[in-house]
């Protein structure tokens, strides 16, 4: 059992998951488990990153799974609206190198409460509002 309640789910997470990727399919499934009782929470740059691709191969198969697997698990989509686009500017201005993509994902975890943000980018972890963890570091 975790003490976090709310989770925010980078793209890779999700990526991972849905294409059985070999290293860290496993891992996510376990995190499944172990927070199973955890709320959810994405954002709609998930939806674009994620999708990107299925569209241009034009699978809808994998856009389906995609979606199946979002409302499956009850993870809720946020929007980006002008709060969490001022808050993605505030932390671009202070971690120089961190990309827009990823800082409306962070912005967008800090403006939901989140107490877990799950990425597989090591440089996040350098965001102190929220804990951020890779995948790579789950057991």
């Amino acid at each position: 059992m975790t003490e976090d309640k709310k989770i925010f789910l980078d793209t890779s997470p999700i990526v991972y998951y849905l294409e059985n990727n070999v290293v860290y399919h496993p891992k996510m499934k376990k995190f499944w488990k172990e927070y199973e009782e955890c709320d959810y929470i994405t954002s709609a740059v998930t939806v674009t990153e994620y999708l990107t691709y299925p569209y241009q191969q034009k699978n809808l198969k994998m856009i389906n799974a995609f979606y199946a697997f979002v409302d499956g698990m009850d993870i809720e989509i946020k929007s980006i609206d002008r709060a969490i686009a001022e808050r993605a500017a505030q932390i671009r201005a202070e971690y120089k190198f961190f990309k827009t993509m990823d800082s409306l994902q962070l912005a967008t975890a800090y403006l939901s409460g989140c107490d877990l943000f799950l990425t597989n980018d090591k440089q996040l972890r350098q965001f102190r509002e929220i804990r951020c963890i890779t995948v790579e570091e789950l057991e």
